[in-house]
């Protein structure tokens, strides 16, 4: 159920970041019709954390590649990355490193080009070192 969030969350990000005319509810209220109400509302506190945290979270990325700037990352890459450390770092009850790392890893397998997965676990990785 928390993949699905993730996924949820990812995809809804992306399209707020790569079509800024959709409103947010707008694209809640259409992609909640199919999926259950747990999943909606996990993805939902998400989307919120990670918007409400952006600058910090991008801050925390940024520090932790010396070779990118967050803003040239790939788009998917970009929100997978957020939404994992918003979940280590920002999310009222973080959850353990390797968990996050592992799960952004995964949906970077599925959502991701080939080079996303070790670009995120890598990424992520010096973000967990420098707590």
């Amino acid at each position: 159920m928390r993949r699905q969030s993730r996924e949820l969350a990812l995809q809804v990000l992306f399209q707020i970041e790569f079509a800024p005319p959709i409103s947010y509810p707008d694209l809640m209220e259409v992609l909640s019709t199919s999926l259950e109400k747990d999943i909606v509302q996990y993805a939902d506190e998400i989307i919120k954390g990670v918007q409400a945290s952006k600058g910090d979270i991008d801050s925390k990325i940024q520090m932790a590649s010396s070779h990118w700037k967050v803003d040239r990352m790939a788009t998917i890459d970009r929100n997978i990355l957020r939404i994992a450390v918003y979940e280590m770092r920002f999310a009222p009850v973080p959850l353990k490193e390797n968990i996050a790392i592992n799960e952004a890893v995964e949906i970077a397998k599925k959502f991701g080009t080939t080079d996303s997965a070790s670009f995120v676990n890598g990424l992520l990785d010096q973000v967990a070192k420098a707590h």
